[in-house]
């Protein structure tokens, strides 16, 4: 993604991603620790529950890391997503194996569900994506995250579901 951001407007408001420099990243973690759990919005790291020191520091770590985006070895871009001009919570974009799919996923603060801003920018993401020439994005998600399954058919997705377990699997067209 160019570091201009890109934005989606309507009834749910303005809703943006932006990519992460030293300043938005100190502000995406407050969100995180104030308003979210290190489960909702990280990988799990050993020690004591809760945002430590050290869970704080992966978390910085893990973002940075991702910082040369999908050119970078990585593979994979974070950002912020601001609605109305408030960050609010993070998307991803990660490469996968055929060049042409890309994987996604986000985390919004908890007071902020439930009102349209993750539909609103998984539109951006796929917006996004389609300048890079990527015709599938994929996401994962499980049986019982309402909210994400629902932004997923609101953008078209094609839901598969496990028999065997809570995953449900979706492809968007971008």
């Amino acid at each position: 993604m160019s570091s201009t951001q890109q934005r989606r407007t309507g009834m749910v408001g303005r809703v943006e991603v932006q990519p992460l420099d030293e300043e938005t990243l100190e502000e995406l973690l407050a969100v995180a620790v104030n308003d979210a759990a290190p489960e909702e919005v990280m990988p799990p790291l050993a020690g004591p529950p809760g945002w430590t020191t050290q869970r704080q520091e992966a978390f910085r770590a893990w973002h940075r890391a991702r910082r040369q985006g999908l050119a970078g070895p990585l593979r994979e871009s974070t950002f912020a997503i601001t609605h109305d001009g408030e960050i609010v919570g993070s998307a991803r974009l990660a490469a996968c194996d055929r060049p042409d799919v890309l994987e996604t996923g986000m985390w919004l603060a908890r007071s902020r569900r439930g009102r349209g801003i993750g539909t609103a920018t998984l539109r951006v993401l796929l917006d996004e994506a389609a300048k890079t020439n990527t015709r599938t994005v994929v996401a994962d998600t499980k049986a019982h995250n309402t909210a994400a399954l629902t932004a997923l058919r609101r953008n078209g997705a094609t839901l598969t579901t496990s028999q065997d377990t809570v995953e449900v699997h979706a492809e968007l067209r971008p």
